[in-house]
């Protein structure tokens, strides 16, 4: 060990302990090494990375096959900036249209059929009601019933004598 005057080069004292304990840790090492350890250590670490890259090379297939599967690109939507698919966007945006339009117009004839169905079962409410009227009115208006409604109110009906008279305006 060498002497220095450290309060005067604080710096020189911090590398002389440095220097040190890098002496120290290379003398343990080569006496690791001595022993064979140092060689099973490596052998462990060697052996770890093989299998850490062979790990991520599995991932990275996996991920390179998930992404080349056509169908995981329409999920995705990586389809649409794929090369030479920009050409298409006219064509895609058109039957997007459509699609939209074909909507629009199934909920306005289904609308309008509810509609058609609603007026066609009052229409029918209205005919039903209409029959049993005009049934009403048949029942009130026939000869026997206009006999009984007179006798009813004590009238006796009878022919007139003379012919009625037109009235010509």
């Amino acid at each position: 060990m060498k002497m220095h005057d450290h309060e005067f080069d604080p710096e020189g004292r911090i590398q002389e302990e440095q220097d040190d304990e890098f002496a120290r840790r290379v003398r343990r090492e080569v006496r690791r090494m001595a022993r064979g350890e140092a060689d099973e250590e490596l052998r462990e670490d060697e052996e770890r990375e093989a299998a850490e890259r062979a790990e991520r090379m599995l991932r990275s297939r996996r991920e390179r096959r998930r992404r080349a599967s056509t169908l995981w690109q329409l999920f995705s939507g990586t389809i649409l900036v794929r090369e030479g698919v920009s050409k298409y966007y006219p064509y895609m945006l058109s039957i997007a249209g459509m699609f939209f339009l074909s909507i629009a117009v199934m909920f306005l004839a289904l609308h309008l059929d509810r509609k058609y169905t609603r007026l066609e079962r009052e229409v029918q409410v209205l005919r039903e009601r209409s029959i049993r009227l005009e049934e009403q009115r048949y029942r009130r208006t026939t000869h026997s019933a206009i006999v009984e409604e007179l006798h009813r109110r004590g009238i006796e009906l009878y022919d007139p004598l003379s012919p009625g008279e037109v009235i010509e305006n």
